[in-house]
């Protein structure tokens, strides 16, 4: 178990899964702890024992995983780290060259590699011979457009099987892919592709979304003039079987490009362990979007470890996650091929069919694993959906959760009215690590608004403000050992320097995600929020996730948002909430939520202002941007306005009498 300096007496949540003997027997992870022990001649009596070995063997662990795993590479070498006590500055399978794309295509036979949804309007699907021939005809195209190991070809796409070809492609020729969502706005785009100076973008005419057609072309007009590195732009038809790019300097229809070659086999370029992979961006809500850069083997044996052991992906599972291509969790959803799943893509609104489209799609394709996130779970409650009764899930064996922290009332929502014999699995990392910190388990059970264990090989911890490891108490999760998915870095970052300042200034040789969390006394997780949005009243730290898990509650609150805002010596506590059509804010409820909040936090938690809005601003990816709203409040400038969904709703928290009250 994972060991703290401090330790409290812990609270016991209420078990609401355990596996059964079948489940144990069945899981990779099992299987796994065998492996350990027939190689180390050693025995692994529980999961905790296993966790522990992990940590304090990591050369050991990661070399079985990458065994394990199949990691198809042209050498492996005998180093699996060097520079060990380094972090950043760890050096995994040095050695080692291999390509990811290689990794992903195994399989050539006809069996179902890709479905795809495009709402209720399209529906696609592709075998992995498809898809193997696909991505071989883009690789031609694309080195024909003179793409190699290094350059950038990025996507401008829907969560859609081109998305998937046109990533295995670049990265079957060592070239490094980054995509965002066709619903961002040109300067959001141009935020992102500008600083990494692509020669390929591969683009869209337009997507669905809520039953309508939002066309893209003229966006990309405006993005090809401004992206001047460009050499060739490739436009995918969706909307429209043949749009007119004739406004495109340089442009050829994604079919066109493809059809002019020939399935072969694809010679993958092999590359260091090391290799960038993909360029990631944070959210730019505080300035323009840092971007971070991952390697290819770190990527491949981190999915490679949470999908197999963690999620308990095996061969023929059918995989979903609702995600846009502006996600990591878009790159986290397709490793699963590696794992021999059968990816479910869905572009477009979860709320499609009155919110059933996702069951729908969870039947007709028999489902395994749905990932999906908090306010999903939660719209789904406040609409008053009971899938159990409309739909069977016969396939659904579990549910991921992430993007935000999960409410102990959204786990009561999915075992009373999802499904019971379900394991529920919040998971949390970040677009920092494009994986996880902690994870579900198959083997452990799930218990009521926790998140079951860290990671195997992570030492994850929660330091405190002294930079001492805690138990049963709120502070700072940490990863104070190397992991084999750490950033190579930060693009256009000489000397690493703003790499080093994100994650390294607080602790030490420590990686301090900025997550505020607690370690359970049985070694589970919770996450209060980010760091940089707690509130801090009186000198008492708040995270934003305890009040909102508290609103929840109220049927009249359709969601809410919580900042701390300067007033007189201190900070007060400010929540805004969007109500249900037809009600409106009143003495009542605005007590209501005071004694919610009261019975079952501390009075410190009780916001001093309520105050009702319209809307509540959130990125496109679905995060609500509690800094931006504290900036709008405080007369501060929202920086990069471009990457919200909706910015419009910023205006609802300016100038408000109130707050000067």
């Amino acid at each position: 178990m994972i060991h703290a300096d401090v330790k409290k007496p812990a609270i016991t949540q209420p078990e609401l899964w355990r596996p059964n003997s079948a489940i144990v027997a069945r899981a990779n992870l099992t299987r796994f702890m065998r492996e350990v022990e027939r190689q180390y001649s050693m025995a692994l009596p529980e999961y905790w024992d296993l966790d522990r070995w992990a940590v304090e063997h990591p050369e050991r662990f990661w070399d079985v995983m990458f065994s394990f795993g199949g990691v198809i590479s042209e050498t492996r070498g005998d180093v699996v780290l060097a520079d060990g006590r380094c972090m950043p500055g760890a050096k995994w399978f040095p050695q080692a060259r291999l390509n990811f794309a290689e990794n992903l295509l195994r399989r050539r036979d006809d069996t179902t590699a890709l479905v795809f949804w495009g709402e209720d309007r399209i529906k696609r699907r592709l075998s992995f011979s498809e898809l193997y021939d696909n991505v071989s005809r883009l690789s031609q195209a694309l080195r024909e457009f003179g793409v190699g190991p290094g350059d950038r070809v990025v996507g401008f796409l829907p969560n859609m099987p081109e998305a998937v070809i046109a990533m295995l492609a670049t990265t079957s020729l060592g070239a490094v892919w980054s995509s965002c969502s066709p619903d961002f706005g040109v300067q959001g785009v141009l935020d992102r592709f500008g600083q990494i100076e692509p020669k390929v973008l591969i683009g869209v005419d337009g997507y669905y979304y809520n039953g309508k057609v939002h066309e893209t072309l003229p966006r990309l007009v405006e993005i090809e003039r401004q992206l001047p590195t460009l050499k060739k732009m490739m436009v995918v038809s969706h909307v429209a079987s043949n749009p007119d790019i004739s406004n495109l300097t340089n442009a050829i229809l994604f079919n066109d490009a493809i059809a002019r070659h020939s399935a072969t086999t694809i010679v993958f370029a092999q590359l260091p362990f090391g290799h960038p992979l993909y360029i990631v961006f944070s959210s730019g809500t505080t300035g323009v979007p840092k971007c971070i850069v991952h390697s290819a083997g770190g990527t491949l044996l981190q999915h490679l470890k949470e999908h197999l052991l963690h999620v308990d992906v095996h061969p023929g599972d059918r995989l979903f996650y609702f995600t846009t291509c502006g996600w990591m969790m878009w790159n986290w959803l397709v490793s699963g091929l590696a794992a021999g799943a059968t990816l479910l893509l869905y572009d477009g609104s979860p709320f499609v069919r009155n919110g059933n489209i996702l069951f729908d799609y969870a039947d007709a394709e028999t489902m395994s694993i749905f990932g999906t996130s908090p306010k999903y779970i939660s719209a789904l409650e406040k609409q008053g959906l009971v899938p159990r009764k409309t739909h069977r899930l016969t396939g659904l064996r579990t549910m991921l959760s992430t993007g935000s922290p999960l409410a102990p009332a959204d786990y009561d929502y999915v075992y009373d009215k999802i499904k019971r014999e379900l394991r529920l699995s919040s998971i949390s990392g970040g677009t920092d690590i494009i994986s996880c910190f902690v994870l579900g388990n198959p083997l452990l059970p799930v218990r009521r608004g926790e998140i079951q264990c860290r990671g195997l090989g992570m030492k994850v911890e929660i330091y405190n403000d002294a930079g001492r490891s805690v138990r049963g108490e709120k502070g700072e999760l940490v990863c104070s050992a190397p992991f084999p998915s750490m950033p190579i870095g930060f693009w256009n970052d000489p000397g690493a320097e703003k790499y080093r300042a994100s994650y390294f200034e607080r602790f030490a040789n420590v990686w301090c995600h900025g997550d505020y969390a607690e370690l359970t006394g049985h070694d589970g997780f919770v996450i209060y929020g980010r760091s940089d949005a707690v509130l801090n009243p009186g000198g008492v730290r708040i995270g934003t996730a305890e009040i909102y898990r508290q609103i929840e509650r109220l049927d009249e609150i359709v969601e809410s948002i919580v900042i701390s805002q300067e007033w007189g010596n201190d900070v007060r506590v400010v929540l805004f909430v969007k109500l249900r059509d037809g009600i409106s804010l009143n003495e009542t409820l605005i007590e209501r939520i005071k004694a919610q909040i009261r019975a079952h936090t501390t009075p410190r938690h009780v916001p001093a202002k309520i105050l009702q809005v319209r809307d509540i601003p959130r990125t496109k990816s679905g995060k609500i941007v509690e800094l931006a709203v504290r900036n709008v409040v405080h007369g501060r400038p929202v920086k990069n306005i471009d990457v919200l969904a909706n910015p419009e709703a910023l205006d609802y928290f300016r100038a408000r009498d109130e707050l000067n009250q």
